[in-house]
């Protein structure tokens, strides 16, 4: 799978404001939105149009659609954060939902629900997680949404360790991967250094 940094100095300003431990809950999804918008706007620069005529106030001219609005599916529940930036770019795309825990002495992901139609019929899909720490829960994801016959697959995630993209650049699977940043790596716990913590948690709270 094809991966791509997003050098941009934005995202590692709204970045800053989500690793800092005293920003609330709700400064963090707003910035977790706007980085949202900006890797989605990324991922989409050249997505496939179809031509249309337009009248305009003055004459009739050449435009441009969406040939097919992708299907967005956010991986719960950190991706949830990272839906309205994606649909406020794309408010006609469906959305599905894959659940994904991990197991906290394997570090393996536990899916425990799956809207994700069986048969996409060439559909173009579009992941979001924001945290890419193995990259367990995003390739079990993405193996899913092969095997359901999708089309164009592209993998959104704010922040990634090394370890993460390399499973993802070695699935086999063809698509792209936008990141936002690079950080240094994991700890012995499986978790992103220095990283931002539990990205579910700073959003929606610690569920204990």
């Amino acid at each position: 799978m094809e991966i791509e940094i997003v050098n941009h100095n934005l995202i590692k300003e709204r970045l800053t404001v989500l690793r800092d431990s005293e920003t609330p809950n709700s400064i963090f999804r707003q910035n977790l939105h706007d980085l949202s918008v900006f890797l989605v706007y990324e991922a989409l620069r050249n997505v496939d149009l179809e031509k249309k005529l337009v009248k305009t106030p003055l004459v009739e001219t050449e435009g441009w659609t969406l040939e097919c609005a992708p299907l967005l599916v956010p991986i719960v529940r950190a991706g949830l954060g990272m839906l309205d930036g994606a649909l406020s770019i794309l408010p006609n795309s469906d959305v599905c939902f894959l659940g994904a825990r991990r197991d906290e002495e394997t570090f393996q992901p536990e899916i425990y629900m799956n809207t994700i139609p069986n048969e996409l019929d060439g559909c173009g899909v579009i992941v979001l997680d924001p945290m890419l720490a193995t990259g367990g829960s995003l390739l079990h994801a993405l193996q899913l949404i092969k095997d359901s016959g999708a089309g164009r697959i592209v993998a959104i995630s704010v922040l990634a360790a090394p370890q993460g993209l390399e499973t993802i650049a070695a699935s086999g699977i063809d698509g792209k991967l936008f990141v936002g940043y690079v950080d240094e790596g994991l700890n012995k716990s499986a978790f992103i250094l220095p990283g931002l913590g539990d990205a579910g948690d700073r959003q929606f709270g610690q569920i204990t």
